[in-house]
C-alpha cells in the first residue's frame, strides 16, 4: 500500500483518478456507505472540503453538483449484517471496494481518505485527512455524507422513536435513552458496545 502519493496528477491524467471516502464508521443504527468519485477537470467545482466542515444544506448543495459535473461516481455500501460478522473497518474496506465497482469509467490509480487501502484492482494510495487534501476524497466524502443522512431519515420512518433523523444513529444521550427504551432494531449494530450492552442486560 502507497501511502501520500499526493502529485499523482502529474503522472496520471485526473479524469483516470478516483477518489475514496466512506460515511458512518461510528454510528450504533444503519450501513456504512462509501463513494468513489472521478473529477472531470474541465468542470471545476468550488467549495470541496471534508463533508463534515460543511453545513447540511451546503453538502446537499454540493453533492448535487459533483453529480452533475464529475466524470462519474458511484456510491457502495455494507449492511448492519456485514457490519456485525466482519466489523466496521473490514465493512468500511468492502463498501469502499463496491463504490469503486460500480464506477461507469475504470481509474488507474484510486486515493483513499485514511491510513487504509481494500484491495482494488489498480494502484492505491492512503491519504490521511484525504478529505481535506484532494478533491477527489472531498468530492467522495460528501456524496457518501449525503447519501448516508438521507438513509437514516427514511429509517426514521421506519423506526420512529429513536430520533434517527437528527442524530444519523451516532450515540447521543438522545439515542442512547430511546434505545433503552425501546430496544434493539433491526438496523441497530450488535456488535458496538452500547448496543451489545443493552442485550446482555
Amino acid at each position: 500500500m502507497q501511502q501520500h502519493s499526493l502529485n499523482m496528477d502529474n503522472v496520471i491524467p485526473p479524469q483516470l483518478v478516483a477518489g475514496v471516502d466512506e460515511a458512518g464508521r461510528g454510528p450504533l443504527a444503519g450501513p456504512v456507505i462509501a463513494a468513489a468519485v472521478i473529477l472531470d477537470a474541465d468542470k471545476l467545482i468550488e467549495g470541496l472540503t471534508d463533508s463534515k466542515k460543511l453545513s447540511e444544506s451546503r453538502r446537499e448543495q454540493l453533492a448535487q453538483i459533483i453529480k452533475q459535473r464529475a466524470k462519474a461516481w458511484a456510491v457502495g455500501r455494507a449492511d448492519v449484517e456485514e457490519i456485525d460478522s466482519l466489523n466496521i473497518l473490514q465493512a468500511s474496506l468492502l463498501a469502499m471496494q463496491r463504490a469503486v465497482a460500480g464506477l461507469t469509467i475504470a481509474p488507474r490509480h484510486i486515493m483513499v481518505d485514511g491510513n487504509r487501502c481494500p484491495t482494488f484492482p489498480c494502484p492505491a494510495s492512503a491519504i490521511v485527512k484525504g478529505d481535506l487534501l484532494v478533491p477527489a476524497i472531498s468530492a467522495a466524502s460528501i456524496i457518501a455524507k449525503v447519501t448516508r443522512d438521507q438513509e437514516m431519515i427514511r429509517l426514521d420512518q421506519q423506526y420512529p422513536g429513536y430520533g434517527l433523523q437528527g442524530h444519523k444513529g451516532y450515540p447521543t444521550k438522545k439515542h442512547i435513552d430511546a434505545l433503552t427504551r425501546l430496544g434493539v432494531s433491526p438496523i441497530h449494530r450488535r456488535s458496538f458496545g452500547p448496543v451489545k450492552k443493552l442485550l446482555q442486560t
